[in-house]
Order: C-alpha cells, then structure tokens, then sequence
C-alpha cells in the first residue's frame, strides 16, 4: 500500500522530495492543454520538408507513407498514453518516459538505452530548433537587406539568448499558453506555405513540374529511406509521458482527448503543405519549402510579405519548440539542485535554475552556429532516434504490461510493427550514414549557410 501510494504521487520517482517533478512537471492541466502540449511538441517546421520527402519517393508512395506515418503514430501514442493510465489505475503514476521505461523494461534498460536516447533526441531537438531559427532570422534580414553583413551565427546567437529568457518559465504548465500560440503560429505558416506553393505553381515564372525521382541507383536507395525518416521525424514526439504528468489527476481519457486536437492539427497542415509543395515543384522541392519562394534572379514567386509573415511565423513557434524540448533536461536540473522544501522563486532554488537553464540553451546555441550540417545529423537521430522511440518501444511496453496472447491478432499485429520498425531503423541510418558521407566535402564549421 505504501508503494502504491508512493507511485501514485505527482511528484513520484520514488521519492517524496523529488524537486524535479514538483517543480517542472505540475499536474494541474486539462485535456485542452495537453492538445495545446502535444501539439506543440510535434507539429513543428519539420513539415516543411514533407514536400522534399516526396521528391524522393514521388506522389503514391509519398502520400501512402505520409498518410500510413499519421495512422501508425497516433495509434503508438495512443497505446503509450492507455499504458501510462493502466499502470496508474494500479496506483503507479509515472511521469517521466525514463522512469516508466525503468519500471516496465529494468534499470538496464532504462539507464543505458532509453533515458540516454530521449535526453538525445531532446537536445538534438533544440539545437535544430536554433539553428532554423536563426536561418529565418536571417533570411527576413536578406528580403530587406540582402548585402547586409551580419553572419547566421549572430542571429544563432540572437535566437539563443530570446530562448534563453523564455526558458525561465518555471514549469511545464506555465507553457500552456505559449503552446497554444505555438498551435496557432502552426496553422499560420501552413496556411502561407500552402497558399505560396499555389500561388508560385500557377505564376508565369514558374519552374518547370518534373515529378520523377532523379539521381542513380545509390542516391535513390539513400533518398527512399532518407525520406522515410523526415517522415518519421516530422512525426515525432519523444515526451509523451511527461506531457501526461501535466495533466491533473484523474487522467483517463485526457490524453486521448488531447491527442485527437493535436491530430486534427497533424493531419491537416501535413498533407496540405506535402501535396501542395510537391505539386508547385516536383522533385526540385528544397528541404524547406520557402527556400524555393525565395527571390532568384530578380524573379519573385510569391509576395514578399508572405515568405516575410511565415519565416516570422516559423522563428516565433521555434522558440516555443526549443523551450517545449528543454523540460526533461530542465526537470533533472531541478531534482538534482533544487530544494522542494524552498519556494520555486527562492534564491536557493532560483540561482541554479537561471544558471543551469541559460547554461544549457548557451551550448545548445554554440553547436547551432558550429554545425552547418545539422539537416544531415538530424536525418541520422530521425532514423536512429525518433523511429524506434515512437514506433517500436511504446508498442514493446504494450507487449510487457498487457501480455496478449500468441495465438491474438494484436500480438502478431504489435509484433509485425517491432520488426518492421526496427528494419527500418537499421536501413534508415545506414542510409543517413551514407549521405553524410556524400555530402561531408561540403561541411565547413560557422559556414554562413546551413546544408539540409
């Protein structure tokens, strides 16, 4: 009983002082924040890529594979939050993704392998984060100023300290109102990107509609698999369970109903931003798709007060992301040197969360403006790390906690997934490996350009 009651607590780890959980992971939210929270962490600009994912693949597999992406990840999402909710009608609240991978799989597991992979995917996260929005930053410095002399690395730099301060919100739960506007900004750059890729599609000046899958045997082997990870990625959310601490007690059908807001933004901004910018320009479609409405030669495609309004659209909710990524890294701060028993705006607890906090997004900023090549890092975290943390290991949580039978369907069903998943976690890194490989006689540490 004593156990059940320990696990049942918000602020659980096993202990009852545990700074990190009381302070940053307060449970008082409704399922309307956990949508404005999931939505947040997972419709970010990586969907500006989508149309660069379909390059590679073309229209049928693409839009297969974007629609079968949507399906796969909500229902291992779906799985993660009923397992979350199963162990805590057993008295056994777990509010962080380490500690329930701990209970279920082993410390091993746990310390060396999942822990480890989420912090990763995390930082990685938020240095991308950065790093595009200091390329937005710059390329609205460009529209109006376009042989002006300031470097990425100032506006990297820029971004990072404007992080850095909204980084101090104290908690979680304090953010609800910034991830709604994140939610909100979303919609908005999606809007300007669909209607850019309609309005450069029927301009005078348009660029020729070439819809094979260009490059030899090699760059498309690289390419399929390379756009199966923007896909996952851009699916990708690797702090479900402490979103679901936010959520006051009881939890049962919170999640669920937070997911489907954060969905019904999901699937609507990704197949129109994909279908549209795939249409505009086929297989020359950049890596962000604004980058082919920039103006070339003279000649503008879309208005300039569009690429403007949606290059500040995507800066401001990258912000929101970045602070969104740094709660797991700023919640073992605060367990490790806060003090539970002081106020949350005490000096005790005050100083080394504003040191630690603009500590972190300082390093986060400094390997931002340092790697040029981060398009290609990310496309090896998006196959190594996003995959299997939302395709396969919730599903192996599933398999532990509820046992299903070998002769169900639900067991061969959960089982076809793991592999499948897994395959693909192997091809899609060699493949990432491999277009690092291509591409490294292009890297140059500062460069003042980034290589997606």
């Amino acid at each position: 009983m004593e156990e059940a009651q320990l696990h049942s607590a918000p602020n659980a780890r096993g202990k009852a002082d545990d700074a990190g959980a009381t302070l940053v992971l307060q449970a008082k939210g409704s399922w309307v924040h956990a949508g404005y929270h999931l939505t947040g962490a997972t419709a970010g600009p990586a969907l500006l890529s989508l149309p660069y994912a379909f390059a590679f693949i073309g229209w049928g597999p693409g839009v297969f594979a974007l629609l079968l992406g949507a399906g796969i990840s909500f229902y291992a999402y779906y799985v993660l939050i009923k397992v979350l909710e199963h162990l805590e009608s057993q008295g056994k609240r777990f509010v962080r993704f380490s500690d329930l991978a701990d209970h279920i799989m082993g410390k091993k597991w746990s310390f060396f392998l999942i822990g480890p992979l989420q912090f990763t995917i995390c930082y990685i996260t938020v240095i991308g984060a950065v790093l595009v929005g200091g390329v937005c930053m710059k390329e609205i410095y460009i529209i109006y100023n376009s042989n002006g002399p300031l470097k990425l690395y100032q506006f990297i730099s820029l971004f990072g300290v404007i992080t850095a301060i909204l980084a101090q919100l104290p908690s979680f739960h304090s953010l609800r109102h910034v991830n709604f506007l994140s939610l909100l900004l979303c919609l908005g750059y999606s809007v300007c990107a669909t209607c850019g890729s309609i309005i450069a599609g029927l301009s005078a000046d348009a660029p020729a509609k070439v819809y094979t899958v260009k490059g030899n045997v090699i760059h498309k082997i690289f390419g399929v698999f390379g756009s199966l990870a923007i896909i996952a990625t851009s699916f990708g959310n690797a702090i479900i369970a402490e979103i679901q601490a936010t959520v006051s007690p009881p939890v049962a059908g919170k999640m669920v109903k937070g997911l489907l807001l954060c969905y019904s933004v999901v699937v609507s901004t990704f197949i129109s931003v994909a279908v549209s910018g795939y249409w505009a320009f086929g297989n020359a479609a950049q890596s962000n798709i604004f980058d082919n409405m920039s103006p070339k030669n003279g000649v503008h495609l879309v208005p300039r007060t569009l690429l403007v309004t949606a290059y500040a659209f995507v800066f401001i909710q990258l912000i929101a992301i970045s602070v969104v990524y740094l709660q797991p890294a700023f919640e073992v701060l605060e367990a490790q040197f806060a003090d539970v028993n002081k106020g949350r705006f005490s000096i005790r607890n005050l100083a080394p969360r504003v040191f630690g906090r603009a500590l972190f997004v300082g390093t986060a900023s400094f390997f931002a403006a340092m790697l040029p090549f981060f398009g290609d890092i990310n496309a090896l975290m998006g196959a190594l790390g996003y995959t299997p943390i939302v395709f396969v290991i919730p599903i192996i949580f599933a398999a532990i906690v509820y046992k299903p039978p070998k002769q169900s369907f639900l067991y061969w069903f959960h089982m076809g997934m793991v592999i499948c998943f897994s395959i693909l976690t192997i091809l899609g890194s060699l493949a990432a490996i491999g277009q690092l490989s291509l591409d490294a006689k292009k890297f140059k540490l500062f460069a003042n350009g980034v290589i997606y």
